[in-house]
């Protein structure tokens, strides 16, 4: 993947996705990111811009093979995304040929490993599971939340909240999301997620993402709803988790959340001058 130079004459850009949870990635390793807030917005416009559930922007580390930062489509950032970080650990053992690499985000130094089978593994890290590291606005029982249907919460570098449905299908997210998203608990705004149990190895996920949006996966989410479902009693601390867009395996393990699944390379592309100059 070409870095970035001179953005005049055009910014190149990787698109990638995670079962349907989709990506743009910009490689800034060797140069400044160019990135803004309302670069971000743009990019992320699907109709005038590219479109993404997240935007990844690389750039050099000193203690990782690279250094990750995250934005959300309404020029937010996020110190987590689970399926980019997959992403980009796909691009670097590419690249590299390594078999397992570490990525620094704004959660910290995240391990990855080919899985093997098109899988790649990201090591989340642990949770945050006092109330002022998810965060929340004030104590409370993080496994029975004072909203209705007592939803757990968990932070995974980003803050979730979680609810346990009898049909997470029959759930509106367009109403109930975003309502919990901006609930005064939740000061830095949240995501949602709405779990139905199959079996103790098993849960079928939707999700609302902060920032507004209802993706077809989200890593992270998956993370926090094992995480929330096991300290419920609920479930084992390995379990596959079904999204809209396919199947995560998640292992809470003593050294961390541990993701699975595949990535894929939709294609390559230029920002062009004429779209840059109109931002």
């Amino acid at each position: 993947m070409n870095q970035v130079k001179n953005i005049s004459n055009g910014l190149p850009f990787l698109k990638m996705h995670g079962l349907g949870n989709d990506f743009v990635i910009i490689d800034a390793r060797g140069a400044e990111s160019p990135v803004s807030q309302s670069m971000a917005r743009a990019i992320g416009e699907r109709h005038f811009g590219v479109g993404y559930d997240q935007l990844a922007v690389l750039t050099d580390s000193d203690d990782a093979d690279v250094d990750v930062a995250f934005w959300n489509s309404d020029g937010s950032m996020a110190n987590a995304c689970g399926n980019a970080s997959r992403c980009v650990a796909r691009i670097i053992m590419d690249e590299t040929g390594d078999s397992e690499i570490v990525l620094r985000t704004g959660n910290g130094l995240l391990p990855a490993v080919d899985a093997g089978n098109g899988l790649i593994s990201v090591n989340m890290g642990q949770p945050q599971l006092t109330w002022d590291t998810v965060p929340l606005s004030k104590d409370v029982d993080l496994n029975a939340l004072p909203i209705d249907g007592e939803p757990g919460a968990a932070g995974m570098g980003n803050p979730h909240c979680v609810f346990v449905v009898d049909d997470a299908e029959g759930v509106n997210l367009e109403t109930r999301g975003p309502a919990i998203e901006h609930h005064p608990l939740f000061p830095e705004r949240t995501n949602v997620e709405f779990i139905e149990i199959i079996d103790r190895r098993t849960i079928r996920m939707r999700v609302w993402e902060r920032g507004g949006m209802i993706t077809l996966a989200c890593g992270s989410g998956a993370c926090a709803a094992a995480v929330v479902a096991h300290r419920k009693g609920l479930t084992e601390r390995n379990v596959t988790i079904h999204l809209d867009g396919g199947a995560l395996q998640i292992d809470w393990r003593d050294d961390g959340v541990w993701m699975t699944g595949p990535t894929a390379l939709v294609f390559q592309g230029h920002l062009s001058p004429e779209f840059l100059a109109g931002i």
